[in-house]
């Protein structure tokens, strides 16, 4: 299970060449994914996904609040935890001179896979389609292709926790239902999945509960029905824009 506990991130910005503030990018969010389960976290672009997501992974240090991982935290647990985890950024670049098969192996070593390496890796290829293109080298890849070698280096060492950050982002319709697939695959295994999209009808397919943030907070949460019919609407998309008045008080 992956606890947060009324994280907090604040950010410096500048109002003029002169006159600064301090802002909040997330402000008292909290929530629980339960193993087994996939939790989306849903808003516009700026709404402050990421920078919880960073926090989450451990590549950001709230500036208040704790993340927990079955009740181990960054501070006293940050290796073992890490090695359980599988975080997703969605600007991750990829070494683009070497090979698909070379950067699993890479990571496979990284991960102390170990002698099934080569047996996860086959794996791995076969879930997400990549065998035509597994000895390619990575910068001569499409950009589904690409973010499919993206999350294969994600799971090489079978993690129980996966942050995924706008995984479908800019993929036709054929890759991102390969990638969706998968994630509901690994709840199957009981993995616990936090899943970040604008898009939502993504997280009405595959969310088992959703957080929607506007603003760095909390705007709502609870399972995709259950918000529906509080907002009296039909699908997320016009749930979101019923919470916060419509469409212009979302930028």
């Amino acid at each position: 299970m992956i606890k947060v506990d009324n994280v907090k991130k604040t950010f410096v910005r500048y109002k003029n060449k002169k006159e600064k503030e301090t802002f909040y990018a997330n402000n008292g969010i909290s929530f629980e994914a339960n193993d087994g389960e996939i939790i989306g976290v849903l808003g516009p672009n700026g709404a402050g996904k990421t920078t919880l997501l960073r926090m989450i992974a451990g590549i950001l240090e709230p500036t208040e609040g704790t993340v927990t991982f079955d009740d181990l935290n960054y501070k006293e647990n940050e290796l073992e935890i890490k090695k359980s985890l599988a975080y997703l950024s969605g600007n991750t670049k990829l070494y683009d001179t070497i090979s698909c098969y070379e950067l699993l192996k890479m990571c496979a070593d990284i991960y102390g896979v170990g002698d099934k390496q080569e047996e996860r890796i086959k794996e791995i290829s076969k879930i997400l389609n990549m065998e035509s293109f597994l000895y390619n080298k990575i910068g001569n890849l499409s950009t589904g292709q690409t973010q499919k070698v993206n999350i294969a280096r994600c799971m090489v060492h079978n993690p129980k926790y996966y942050i995924l950050d706008e995984a479908t982002t800019g993929l036709d319709i054929i890759s991102s239902q390969v990638i969706l697939n998968f994630i509901k695959e690994e709840k199957t295994k009981n993995k616990t999945i936090i899943y970040s999209t604008h898009y939502m009808e993504e997280a009405e397919n595959i969310c088992d509960k959703v957080i929607m943030i506007n603003k760095g907070t909390v705007i709502t949460r609870g399972t995709p029905s259950k918000i529906k019919e509080e907002t009296n609407t039909t699908n997320l998309r016009d749930a979101f824009f019923s919470l916060i008045g419509g469409v212009l008080d979302a930028e």
